[in-house]
């Protein structure tokens, strides 16, 4: 039995199902991760989503912020931009279990493999949170994704305030502000204040920021961290953090890791990818 993470997918069906064939995967012996952002700038979101449904329980996903963008789209909160692609499912005939299926989704999880912990998120990780936080946070999201109230948290969920973590938030405060730590978040000050307008690579962060997994008194150090969402960083593996997002919908690679016996034996696999998006427009 192997066990793969893979990063952004973005609509991309076909590079997807590319990525499957070039690691041999079985969905009878293997797991695959993916870290979020299946959906959206790519052709084939529907595609993506229908495989990972007929897959079931040998792929399973994590919830970025263009899979929220698609449950807002979906109950008309908001519209649609010009570089979105979702209409392939949004006047889809299963359209209804397709959304279904993404809200069930978590925003994280956490999985024991050689003796260690994985923790895996979409963007980041507020240097504040433990690693029992994360998760503990990240279900008070998924209960509001998951039950009746869905459309009005939907509505207020967009916005970057507050932007520094308490632990006395409450409300909407407090459940915006985990949505975007776990799904938006590159830089933060060293105490954790986040900045969502910066797309640098970790090389070159703004004045007074650095990625949040620098953050120096990050209390989640020694627990490896597996994400995505940050295409200019890349490829990133150092012995605690892991960076997947390689491009894929701009023209890069569609990136997997696939762990050995330990979490320190990472062997990485790529397929190139078409480019279906330019920057900028």
């Amino acid at each position: 039995m192997a066990l793969y993470c893979v990063g952004d997918i973005q609509g991309c069906d076909a590079a997807f199902e590319r990525l499957l064939c070039e690691i041999g995967f079985s969905a009878s012996r293997d797991t695959v991760y993916l870290l979020g952002d299946l959906v959206n700038r790519g052709p084939g979101s529907a595609a993506v989503l229908r495989r990972c449904m007929q897959l079931g329980d040998s792929v399973r996903a994590l919830l970025g912020n263009h899979d929220l963008h698609l449950l807002a789209a979906a109950h008309g909160v908001r519209p649609p931009s010009r570089r979105d692609t979702l209409q392939g499912i949004l006047q889809a005939s299963d359209r209804e279990a397709m959304l279904d299926w993404l809200r069930r989704q978590p925003l994280a999880r956490r999985l024991r493999h050689g003796g260690e912990d994985l923790l895996l998120v979409h963007a980041g990780v507020l240097p504040q949170w433990t690693a029992d936080d994360v998760l503990t946070l990240a279900a008070e999201v998924e209960a509001e994704l998951r039950g009746p109230r869905l459309p009005g948290f939907l509505r207020q969920m967009y916005g970057n305030s507050p932007d520094l973590w308490g632990a006395d938030l409450q409300g909407m405060d407090r459940l915006r502000i985990i949505v975007n730590a776990l799904t938006r978040l590159r830089f933060c000050t060293p105490e954790g204040r986040m900045e969502f307008d910066s797309t640098e690579s970790a090389a070159q962060p703004p004045a007074g920021l650095l990625p949040w997994f620098d953050a120096p008194d990050r209390r989640t150090r020694g627990t490896l961290i597996a994400f995505g969402h940050w295409s200019t960083l890349g490829w990133f593996s150092r012995p605690d953090v892991l960076g997947l997002d390689t491009g894929c919908v701009w023209g890069g690679c569609l990136s997997a890791v696939r762990f050995g016996a330990t979490l320190a034996e990472r062997e990485q696999c790529m397929v190139q990818c078409t480019q279906e998006q330019r920057p900028g427009g």
